[in-house]
């Protein structure tokens, strides 16, 4: 069975629950699509969480070297990794007990994403959470 993300509706009710979003893989750079597309969501009012090894701080934030390490409630994990890094990410999600993953364009692993919905999580995969967010919550 192929993985199928949810529906526009599930999607723009997701992105209205949610308030607190763990950037995996943000970049310090602003020149890079992961702290582009964090900065605007910030800007739409969602706290950004950067996880990222190495970084101390991305957009006003502390940084953190992985989703164990993040303190605070997470509403949704928002991934920009190569594909092959998304089976470790959601096998972590999965034991911190998050419920939404948001894997970027580009970023697919079907095997991971069934693992996860079998898990409970919501998730959307193969997609930009900015373009969606501009599409579906915004108009509504």
């Amino acid at each position: 069975m192929n993985f199928q993300n949810p529906e526009p509706e599930q999607i723009r009710d997701l992105l209205r629950r949610v308030k607190t979003i763990a950037v995996v893989g943000f970049s310090p750079d602003p020149g890079r699509p992961s702290h582009n597309i964090g900065r605007m969501m910030k800007r739409f009012g969602y706290r950004i969480i950067p996880v990222r090894p190495g970084i101390a701080e991305g957009l006003g934030e502390r940084a953190y070297p992985d989703l164990s390490s993040v303190p605070d409630p997470v509403d949704l994990v928002d991934v920009f990794r190569a594909s092959e890094h998304v089976g470790a990410i959601v096998d972590e999600c999965l034991r911190l007990g998050h419920k939404a993953i948001w894997l970027q364009d580009g970023v697919i692993d079907e095997a991971a994403a069934q693992r996860a919905v079998a898990g409970g999580m919501t998730v959307i995969m193969d997609r930009c959470i900015l373009r969606d967010y501009t599409r579906l919550a915004a108009d509504a």
